[in-house]
């Protein structure tokens, strides 16, 4: 058997931002083959198919959702701390050039529950999410930011979702005052916490 001529990583780096890109139906293996720099024959070999390749994809892009989850772990207050996250997505979808906004969210729309493979791997996403905002919130608890009678569990999960409908509205609003309407959607969702 032949050894591996590239770098797992690389080549997963390269087809997520393929498919983060186009979707998954609009990705061609072409598309891939241009994207990653691999032989259409590499690519089968070592991943097996499209959908292989695309369940890397989204595991890659666990990273990124890792990097957000520890935009909640600090000291400074949890409402600062949402805050920068929720702004972080405001600024993505206020760039000139549109953010592709989010993959597993984008998966998830496209999947719309006919892909198991690709269902458990956006449940992993979207729970590493909620259990930092858990914890987050937990912590908000403790301190005295959060009163002790708030639902955790629900809160966490509005914020997942205000963090998704940001995305959807970005890309769907027009470019004018894109960046004001929605730090105002911010501050209503931070208002939860109140």
């Amino acid at each position: 058997m032949r050894p591996k001529e590239f770098e797992e990583d690389a080549v997963a780096e390269a087809a997520m931002r393929v498919f983060w890109q186009r979707g998954y139906a609009a990705t061609s293996i072409q598309d891939l083959v241009d994207g990653t720099g691999l032989s259409r024959s590499s690519l089968y070999n070592a991943f097996d198919s499209k959908q292989g390749l695309y369940l890397l994809a989204l595991r890659r892009y666990g990273q990124v959702g890792a990097a957000n989850a520890a935009r909640l772990a600090g000291t400074e207050p949890l409402r600062e701390r949402l805050r920068a996250l929720l702004m972080r997505v405001v600024e993505d979808e206020a760039l000139e050039q549109a953010s592709p906004g989010c993959l597993a969210a984008n998966a998830a729309l496209e999947a719309a529950g006919r892909d198991e493979a690709v269902n458990a791997a956006l449940a992993q996403h979207f729970q590493q999410l909620e259990t930092a905002l858990l914890r987050a919130l937990a912590e908000a608890r403790a301190s005295g930011e959060l009163a002790a009678n708030r639902n955790q569990q629900a809160l966490a999960r509005f914020l997942m979702c205000a963090i998704q409908g940001l995305r959807v509205l970005g890309k769907g609003m027009a470019r004018e005052n894109r960046r004001a309407k929605l730090a105002e959607v911010v501050e209503v969702a931070l208002s939860c916490l109140d």
